[in-house]
């Protein structure tokens, strides 16, 4: 303990030390004449002509985009009153001058109603034109009056290049109309659905997409529309630099037929096909291609001509045509053979190179209806 005469020169250190504390902070600094200024700008030349082009296409593209927002209708247990949920979003983007919007079919998947925000912000209700999940398209339209949007100029697939520059505009997370920009990555592509199914002839892209950009445009650098983004291929969820989109050649051959019909007929050879059933028996008889079986239902002309496999009461099998080609292309599975009969209309006369008896030989079909 402190002398009791040392406490009037702690007392004074101690005010005095405060004083100085508060008089002048540690952190304070000397004024200078020149502080808090603003700095001088630095110039810069014009922006490069890449980077006007791509200013120029998302400018030019942007209003053709919509921002689509999906609720489910839910009957409240205890009140009975219907409530309209929030279900999910996506994006769009304009097709035609008539108001129909194309985005993917699981972006509206199970949803019972629709909302598009334009770029201008203004919102309307859709309706529900038609959808093909083969495709994972479907085409909605804007019922009431609005100020039209620009469709986004059409161009195609069929011949787009690997290395190539591509453009993705869409909403990914909500956050409305983004641009990313890429490369075509590959061709051809194939994904399973979580039926079974699988959509072929998929574009994969390295320009980043992520959840909320499904159903928006994907566009070549003159900002013609190639594609539609469909999925993305990353463990995360988020973008992890591959996405597949749908080539235009499909959306532009389905589309007219969605907003014809309200669905699409995929064009046939009138046998029945099960994927699953094939594989069994190209493992069993070693084999590759599809085998044909027996007739579908619907079909013009029991199998097109083509040779049925049979099975007797003992479990025998007796082995009938198997495709291996379509028009030359070579074929493994039924989900290609559908893919590839989809490149044609129904009507159309293909090609099939078939093995029939060990011998390969060359038949020719006309495809029917799958309807």
């Amino acid at each position: 303990m402190p002398s009791t005469h040392r406490l009037p020169h702690l007392l004074l250190a101690a005010v005095l030390l405060a004083a100085l504390l508060g008089a002048a902070p540690l952190h304070a600094a000397t004024p200078n004449t020149k502080d808090g200024q603003p700095r001088a700008i630095t110039p810069r030349d014009e922006l490069g002509a890449e980077e006007k082009a791509t200013i120029d296409l998302f400018e030019r593209a942007r209003d053709s985009v919509v921002f689509i927002t999906t609720s489910s209708r839910v009957q409240d247990f205890w009140s009975r009153n219907v409530l309209s949920v929030p279900r999910g979003s996506g994006s769009g983007f304009i097709w035609d001058e008539f108001g129909h919007v194309v985005t993917n079919y699981h972006v509206i998947e199970g949803a019972s109603e629709a909302t598009v925000k334009l770029a201008d912000g203004s919102e309307f209700k859709c309706s529900l034109v038609g959808t093909s999940t083969t495709h994972d398209i479907a085409v909605l339209k804007i019922s009431a009056s609005y100020k039209r949007a620009p469709p986004v100029p059409l161009g195609t697939s069929h011949d787009i290049r690997v290395g190539q520059k591509v453009y993705a505009i869409g909403n990914p997370f909500g956050l409305d109309w983004t641009l990313t920009s890429g490369i075509v990555s590959a061709l051809n592509r194939s994904l399973s659905g979580d039926n079974g199914s699988a959509v072929e002839h998929l574009i994969q892209t390295d320009a980043a997409i992520n959840p909320g950009n499904s159903g928006g445009p994907l566009l070549d650098s003159a900002g013609r529309l190639i594609g539609i983004n469909t999925a993305i291929y990353s463990p995360s969820g988020a973008s992890a630099g591959i996405g597949f989109a749908v080539p235009v050649d499909t959306v532009n051959r389905v589309v007219p037929q969605l907003i014809r019909h309200g669905q699409y007929v995929l064009p046939a050879l009138g046998i029945r096909m099960d994927d699953g059933v094939n594989q069994r028996l190209q493992s069993i008889l070693n084999l590759k291609g599809v085998v044909v079986m027996r007739s579908a239902a619907s079909a013009v002309v029991p199998a097109a001509g083509l040779k049925e496999t049979t099975f007797d009461r003992n479990g025998s099998i007796t082995l009938g045509d198997v495709i291996t080609a379509v028009e030359g292309k070579p074929i493994t599975s039924v989900n290609q053979l559908a893919a590839r009969l989809d490149d044609f209309k129904v009507g159309d006369r293909v090609k099939l190179t078939v093995l029939r008896q060990g011998k390969t030989v060359t038949v020719e079909v006309t495809l029917q209806s799958s309807a």
